[in-house]
């Protein structure tokens, strides 16, 4: 998916120049990594449509400085919002090399809930302990997303890191070292708590009623 953002370089800097600059329809923003990092001033009307599409943060984003004909190969790496506004209220993005591998945040689709024999069948919860991984791959190698089919699960059965299946080119960041002591696991399906009446009785016990001793 090919991203591209135009932006030019903003001097006037500062909590009241960012103020400004949102009233306008703008917003700040900064490139950093390899270089001197540049503060930039963008159009809202840029960014809003893709905030909501995850692919954004997973992918290399074309970002024209300044009408430049060459665009800076930068990727998302911090979004702030507004308090009360859906618009975005400042951009991080961070230049990339393509020669060299760099770590990401991905995210974890899955799929085959519904049919799962553990949900459908013996009425299990399921548990997303994760949502997202780290991954370390080149940049031309940054998974839009990773899948997880968890169809075939039964009751107190879990996906754990080792049984995620990643795409060429890609690991997993807690799993580079080869130690299997971060095999963390992704998904789980279990059995619900059963609530017995012992369970639901928490008052405490009602002392027994003693006779008055001057009462016929």
């Amino acid at each position: 998916m090919a991203i591209t953002i135009n932006a030019v370089t903003r001097t006037d800097l500062g909590k009241g120049a960012s103020r400004r600059l949102r009233l306008t329809e703008h917003m700040p923003a900064i490139v950093y990594g390899s270089g001197d990092p540049i503060s930039l001033t963008i159009d809202q009307r840029q960014v809003r449509p893709h905030v909501d599409n995850e692919a954004f943060y997973a992918s290399i984003v074309d970002l024209f400085i300044d009408g430049k004909k060459k665009a800076e190969k930068v990727i998302v790496r911090d979004i702030q919002h507004h308090p009360f506004k859906v618009d975005v209220s400042h951009l991080d993005f961070q230049r990339v090399d393509a020669k060299k591998p760099m770590h990401m945040n991905v995210q974890l689709h899955f799929i085959g809930e519904d049919v799962a024999p553990g949900v459908k069948q013996e009425g299990g919860l399921v548990s997303h302990v994760l949502n997202e991984v780290e991954v370390i791959c080149l940049p031309k190698d940054i998974p839009e997303f990773i899948e997880v089919d968890v169809s075939a699960m039964n009751t107190g059965e879990a996906v754990h890191l080792t049984d995620l299946v990643m795409p060429k080119g890609v690991e997993l960041a807690a799993l580079s070292h080869g130690d299997e002591s971060h095999d963390t696991t992704v998904f789980s399906i279990h059995v619900p708590k059963v609530v017995t009446d012992e369970d639901e009785d928490t008052s405490a016990p009602v002392a027994p009623v003693t006779p008055d001793a001057t009462e016929e």
